[in-house]
């Protein structure tokens, strides 16, 4: 269990290190645009998360820790839609479904980053379905969602913020139904 707390500590690690990095990149990118004294708050927050999960060694105090991070990163998430506002705005991750316009593209790029990371484990050699952060179920290809942790800042969410912003996708692109 020990190990598998070690190893699962390197991807939160990652994670939370490039989940800050985007918001550090937002101020100096976009200092006239977004609220900095906000963002550079929740930075810090994560920044002191950082330095907990350095000698975390329990995997429920991990994903506690990581749980923190998420909220302090998605807190102000919304900060980083500069364009097309009334369509494309963040209040809160939501899933299975997703409730608006921007967690229906996380979902689907996070769907996309799981499957090439499950691809790229098989193809050299390690089970996919065998995790050490996310505990292995009927089905879930674990490792592969343990994988893409680190990457789903850097790849997935600013993948979404790029589309919003460059106006690459358009509400018109988007059916709502009846029940959201």
């Amino acid at each position: 269990a020990h190990d598998s707390c070690q190893i699962a500590r390197h991807f939160i690690i990652g994670k939370v290190y490039n989940c800050r990095w985007i918001l550090e990149r937002a101020t100096r990118d976009h200092a006239m645009r977004v609220d900095v004294a906000r963002l550079k708050k929740n930075s810090l927050q994560m920044a002191e998360i950082l330095s907990q999960l350095a000698s975390c060694s329990d995997l429920d105090t991990l994903r506690g820790l990581e749980g923190k991070a998420a909220s302090f990163y998605f807190d102000v998430f919304d900060e980083l839609i500069l364009q097309n506002k009334e369509h494309f705005y963040f209040q809160n991750r939501s899933r299975r479904p997703p409730q608006d316009n921007v967690n229906a593209l996380l979902s689907f790029a996070y769907t996309l980053l799981a499957n090439d990371c499950a691809a790229a484990l098989e193809s050299v050699g390690l089970d996919s379905y065998v995790g050490f952060l996310h505990r292995d179920r009927p089905g879930r290809a674990s490792l592969a969602l343990d994988l893409m942790e680190e990457l789903r800042g850097v790849y997935a969410d600013r993948f979404v913020i790029s589309l919003i912003n460059n106006r690459e996708i358009l509400p018109k692109q988007f059916e709502q139904k009846e029940n959201g």
